[in-house]
């Protein structure tokens, strides 16, 4: 048996089980220990190391399961005798994979030539997410103690107990055939009934419920109707600026982004119809619009305005996406009807979700579409991943009959309509002309253009300093640069921590 040379650091970044997994994997590889040399015992070496024997256990437990090492009942653990071809052939050469140095390990060429392989055979659109940033908008808040860049509800607020016992209710059932993969990929028949009426009584939009596909919330529905509707180079029009999920799916599947400003009624419709009506040569085939409260403005568009929306797609043929991922909160009046519900022909596709009303962590939303296409996006539902999870349907359904979202809502509007308020009151006070609020009495958020003499990435990183999480709109503009300009999602934390974090921001924002 090979001397085994081990070094481990308590302090290092990997956890101890990963330095001892990478230290015998490299080894393996650069033929440190050969082909069928016994290990050290799992004791020996946690002795040896000074870690405790679990820790080395699991680091072989790794080295098994991938194939480097082999157990052999009665005699030990060695090295495997028959490791992967590639593993073994010779080169010289240093590169740098997965955080680990393969300084002459012998597989540098094959791990280069493999890579390039596969690279070669992306299709169209893992070519876009191989060369697009997807992820970096992916916000972490593990280091502050406020973040305002999430948009997620009070979740202290939320009927968890109720909840838990409506899931345990239907586990303890056991429904055996809803234990089961089911063929209504769609979604469960009650929940889709339960959403109808929700809909019709809420947003004044009359479907039926085999137009509802149940769907892992809304950035699934956006990947369906991608999937289903969408091919490389189509125009599609998106609010400038927008949400952010919506533009990066677009953009990953191949669509050709026809960004159409935002003023104080959602998007530009006279920008729309001057270029894309009738007579014009080009065909955009889809608009995507958050009418009910726009992201990341706030502007909600009046009846008016939705009415001459419908009417251009009605005369272009183009499909109108309508995001409706917060309408529960408005504050001012009673909501102004959904676009599907106005448009009695023209192709709308409604999305909702309830990760803004309820848990970000459900991830359940619906889409409502036509019925010409209900099949096409069923079967598309049942390709992608079958279907959502049941019990998480069952329990939802009970939620929405016996009145439990109503009375949530009905809860938490004046409570976030308060700290709106408070909020908008207290950046006027310390900003004066400074600051601009746009957006109506609606959602979560709060968008606020400061008037500054430091760029965003300064302000980030003071705020960051002072454990606030701040987030620019610079990536929901696909063609202006803008500056100055940060969400304030209040929803999430107490009114008192709201106000001490606001109070701080004209020591980052001057």
């Amino acid at each position: 048996m090979s001397e085994l040379l081990l070094n481990i650091d308590q302090k290092h970044k990997d956890t101890l089980y990963k330095q001892i997994y990478n230290g015998i994997r490299l080894s393996i590889l650069n033929g440190g220990l050969k082909a069928g040399e016994k290990m050290p015992s799992t004791r020996q070496l946690s002795i040896e190391l000074s870690v405790s024997r679990a820790t080395v256990t699991l680091a072989y437990e790794y080295l098994l399961s991938e194939g480097y090492l082999e157990s052999r009942s009665g005699s030990g653990t060695y090295v495997s005798r028959h490791l992967p071809e590639e593993y073994t052939q010779i080169d010289r050469k240093s590169i740098n994979i997965d955080g680990l140095n393969l300084t002459d390990t012998g597989i540098v060429d094959n791990v280069k030539d493999y890579a390039i392989h596969l690279y070669e055979n992306l299709s169209y659109y893992g070519l876009n997410l191989k060369t697009g940033n997807y992820l970096d908008y992916a916000t972490s808040d593990s280091d502050v103690d406020i973040q305002f860049g999430f948009g997620r509800p009070d979740l202290k607020a939320f009927p968890m107990k109720k909840w838990m016992q409506l899931m345990t209710y239907h586990a303890i059932r056991a429904n055996l055939h809803l234990l089961d993969s089911p063929h209504e990929a769609g979604g469960y028949h009650p929940l889709k009934e339960a959403l109808s009426h929700y809909l019709l009584k809420s947003r004044a939009l009359p479907c039926k419920p085999n137009q509802i596909i149940v769907v892992n919330g809304s950035q699934q529905g956006i990947d369906l109707v991608i999937r289903c509707l969408l091919n490389p180079n189509d125009l599609v029009a998106i609010e400038e600026p927008g949400y952010l999920g919506a533009q990066r799916a677009f953009q990953a599947a191949g669509a050709k982004l026809i960004p159409i400003e935002v003023n104080k009624e959602g998007l530009r419709i006279d920008i729309l119809k001057a270029n894309y009506d009738v007579n014009s040569k080009k065909i955009l085939k889809m608009v995507y619009v958050t009418p009910s409260h726009q992201y990341p403005t706030g502007a909600v568009m009046p009846l008016a305005k939705r009415l001459e929306l419908i009417s251009f797609a009605k005369r272009t043929g183009t499909i109108i996406i309508e995001d409706d991922y917060d309408s529960e909160y408005r504050y001012d009046g009673r909501p102004i009807p959904a676009l599907s519900g106005l448009a009695k022909s023209a192709p709308v596709i409604y999305i909702g979700t309830f990760s803004k009303v309820m848990l970000p962590a459900l991830r359940l939303g619906y889409i409502v579409v036509p019925e010409p296409l209900i099949d096409i996006f069923t079967s598309a539902k049942w390709l992608t991943d079958r279907h959502s999870p049941l019990l998480h349907q069952q329990a939802l359904t009970d939620f929405l009959n016996q009145g439990h979202l109503e009375r949530h809502l009905r809860k938490m509007r004046p409570i976030y309509l308060e700290k709106r308020r408070t909020l908008i009151k207290l950046l006027k006070e310390l900003f004066g002309y400074r600051v601009n609020i746009l957006g109506d009495d609606a959602g979560i958020n709060i968008l606020a253009r400061f008037q500054t003499t430091i760029s965003d990435e300064e302000i980030i990183q003071k705020a960051r300093e002072l454990k606030i999480g701040l987030v620019t709109t610079k990536s929901d503009y696909i063609s202006k640069q803008v500056s100055g300009e940060f969400l304030f999602n209040y929803a999430g934390e107490p009114l008192p921590k709201l106000i001490a974090a606001i109070k701080k921001l004209p020591n980052i924002i001057y």
